[in-house]
Formats: C-alpha cells, structure tokens, sequence
C-alpha cells in the first residue's frame, strides 16, 4: 500500500473518532483537545518503514551473524581431530577482526556516499561510522532507510563471512598469525573495495551489474582469495602421491559437519531475505517471503542433485558432496533470489549441486589441495550463480555480468596473491613438516580439541 495512502486512512479514523467524541449539543473542550491531537498525528513523519527496516536489517544481521557458527562447525568436523582447535580458534578470531577492521575502514570505504576518493572506486580511508546518538527522536532521525547501527551491523556480516570462506580452504597446514594478518587486508580493504564497486554506487552499479546479495561480491570473491592462498601454500603432506594419485583424507566429525550446513542454511534467511533493504511496505515484505521459499528450494535442489550424482557416479552416495551441494545451491541463487520462481529457484540450485560433484575432482586433478571444498562452492557456483542473473532479470545482461565477475575476481585474486607471497616472504605462511603431522592444535596452540582420544 501506498505510504500516504496509509497515512491519510489512519488520521482519516483518528478524525472519526474525534467526531464521535463530540455531543450532540456541540463542539466541547475534550473534542477540541482530540482534534488537536489528529492535527499533531498527520503532521508527525511516517515512521513504520524506518522501523521494520532497522528490524529487518537485525534480524537479518544476527541470522548471518550465526553462519560463523556454521562455518566453524562445517570445518572442525571436515579436518583432522589434530587440527580442530586451530580451525575453530581461526573462526573466532577472523569474526572478531573483521567486526573492528569493517568499522576502522571497512563501511565508509564500502559506502562513501559523495566522498568518493577514486569516483566510483575507491571510498575514503580512516573515516570511522558514528551510531545515532542515544534516545533518538523521530523528528531527528533519517527515516527514508534504516538507522545506521543496523546497517553497519548487517553490513559487517557479509565482510565477516568473506574471510570465513577462506579459512577452510587453507585449513591443517597454515600458521595463525600469518593468516589473521591476511584477514585484516582482506577484511579492511579488499572487500570494502570491490563490493564497494557495486553496492557502494561505484561503476559496476552504474554499468548495470546484477547481484543481489553477494554471489561474486561476497563468496566467489572468498573463493578467490583461497585460491590465490591454496596456490601459494600448496597441498597438505600425504595429499597427492608423486605418481599423481588422490590420498582421500576424511574429516574427524560429520555430525558436525553436517550440524554446520544447516546452521548455515538457516543463516542464508538473512543473507538473502536481509538483501531487500526494506520491509515497510506489503511489497517489500512479500519480496523478503519470497526470498525465504527460493533460497530454501534452491538449497534442496543442491543436496538431492549432489545425492543422485554421487550415487550414481562413485555407486554410494557422498555426504560431503551432499553437504556441499547444499551450500553451492544457495550459493547459486543469492545472485538473485528474488525474481525466479521456485521451478527457477530448483534448477539454478541443482546446477550448483552439479558443480560441486564435478569440480572437487577436477581441483584434485590440479592439486590445489581444498580440505573443505569452499573453492567448487563459493567461487565456481558463485559465478555459475552470477551468471544466472539475466535468466530472470531482464535489467541484467549477460555480458555486464562477465564484466563483472572478472574485475571483481581480478581484483581480489592479484591482490591476495600479492598478500600471500609477501606474508610467505616475510614470516612465512606454512608450518614445518614435523607441526604439521602432529597437529597444528599442538603446534600452534598447545591444546587439543579432543584430548581423551588419540591423535587422528
């Protein structure tokens, strides 16, 4: 419904009850009092979209916010028992510097309105977010949008799970320190950069560049990140024989494996449902319900494609490309989850689910070592999903999408590659043979996420 439409039907029943207040003798002193409430009422701003957004962005925000768990959960159950502590205490930490990165750089870098320093770029460096101050009036407040608490803080999720991609793929022979300092870059610059390209109103929103909640800006931007890290730390020992044979080296825990994917399918709600930006509205709110059924149909559509593949092709089924099929589904469909219906939801997740199943091999085939597989799921789904776009939205084309995709992934790409050799040069990325063996719980940290069992 139209907002002064709704406007005009509230202060037109505020004016009927008025009426009703006043006696059959005349015009008395509590009526006049009621009218002058009504007239204060219609002169007041219109606060109900200012209110559900800042509640979507929220709600959106703490549902992301809980993919962190997700992404801990998938890990510590897809590596070694040896190397679980580090991958969970990487997790932890990588949200906690991207939390302070993102306000220190990140948002206005992202988001620099008019102050742009490269127009359409680059934003500016070192210009801190400010909340609204406390107890905020409605006269006072900015209520064409969201208050600026939300925003930031469902903004920094998207940051935060950029880097979370990354740590699964590096994960049993990395050092800490050297890959926190990657998450800083990563987190403080590079993201706010290339995502500020687009969301931020730079050139790739002016050209015409479609993805509405973050196939390429968020994951396949992750992915690439991995890559570059992968390429230059190399494959865990044992993982490939000289005579080019695959060693398979299973995870220490599927239930928790599987225990992540769902809280990460649970998460992509506000990834995707959160990336309406508005919900005052009937429109906005049924897009947000509309996101909701796509997101889950194109997740499904993933896990059941990835079951029948795997059984079809290795004669049992895979969980882990089932868990992954999952999440490459709802990686394909974030692009835009808004305007397929759900048969178009189901078939652009089933391709990701193809994807999973045939990309895992061929990474093997190139020995670039992916413990968990973030590589098929978040950068070759992601553009798969990016691509996918024009299928549904007639305002996107084919070949600004491609643009898009290879300035976004060129950017991050040959700038973390850039990061990784200098960390690798300067303090050194990878553990010794002898750390990584044991363990890196021990190594690294001194601790073991299981201490009772033996070493795994």
């Amino acid at each position: 419904m139209d907002m002064t439409l709704k406007r005009t039907s509230g202060i037109a029943a505020a004016v009927a009850l008025a009426l009703a207040l006043v006696p059959a003798a005349g015009w008395t002193q509590e009526a006049a009092a009621v009218a002058e409430v009504v007239e204060t009422a219609a002169a007041a701003p219109e606060i109900t979209p200012y209110i559900f957004t800042t509640l979507l962005f929220l709600i959106g925000g703490f549902l992301v916010f809980w993919m962190a768990a997700g992404f801990a959960m998938l890990e510590a159950g897809l590596v070694r028992s040896k190397n679980v502590t580090m991958q969970l205490t990487k997790n932890i930490a990588l949200f906690s510097i991207a939390a302070i990165m993102y306000w220190l750089i990140g948002f206005n870098l992202m988001y620099p309105g008019d102050g742009w320093w490269i127009p359409g770029w680059m934003g500016p460096w070192f210009s801190t977010t400010s909340l609204e101050p406390v107890g905020l009036e409605a006269a006072a407040a900015s209520l064409d949008y969201a208050s600026v608490g939300s925003d930031f803080f469902f903004q920094l999720m998207f940051c935060a799970t950029t880097a979370s991609i990354v740590s699964g793929t590096l994960a049993e022979r990395i050092k800490l320190w050297p890959f926190l300092i990657f998450v800083v870059v990563l987190t403080g610059v590079l993201y706010p950069i290339e995502a500020s390209w687009q969301w931020g109103g730079g050139w790739l929103s002016e050209m015409g560049f479609a993805d509405f909640a973050g196939s390429t800006l968020v994951h396949a931007a992750g992915g690439f990140a991995a890559l570059a890290g992968a390429l230059v730390l190399g494959p865990r020992i044992g993982k490939y024989t000289k005579e080019g044979k695959v060693v398979p080296i299973p995870g220490s825990n599927l239930a928790l494996a599987t225990l992540g994917t769902f809280i990460l399918w649970l998460g992509w709600f506000g990834f995707n449902g959160g990336s309406q930006l508005a919900m005052g509205t009937v429109g906005d709110v049924t897009n947000v319900s509309r996101i909701f059924a796509n997101t889950n149909m194109a997740a499904a559509a993933g896990a059941v494609t990835a079951l029948i593949l795997t059984q079809v092709m290795f004669r049992k089924p895979d969980l882990t490309m089932v868990l992954n099929g999952a999440l490459a589904g709802l990686v394909s469909i974030t692009a835009e989850p808004l305007a397929p219906s759900l048969f178009g939801a189901l078939w652009i997740g089933a391709v990701g689910g193809v994807i999973v199943v045939f990309a895992v091999p061929m990474l093997d085939r190139m020995k670039i070592d992916d413990v968990v597989g973030a590589i098929p799921v978040h950068l070759i789904a992601g553009i798969w999903g990016t691509l996918a776009v024009p299928f549904y939205n007639a305002e996107a084309s084919f070949g600004t999408q491609i643009v898009g995709i290879v300035a976004i992934g060129g950017f991050v790409f040959v700038a973390s590659m850039v990061v990784w050799l200098v960390l690798r040069a300067i303090m050194g990325i990878r553990v010794g043979e002898e750390a990584e063996i044991n363990g890196l719980d021990m190594a690294e940290l001194g601790m073991e996420a299981y201490p009772e069992f033996s070493k795994g």
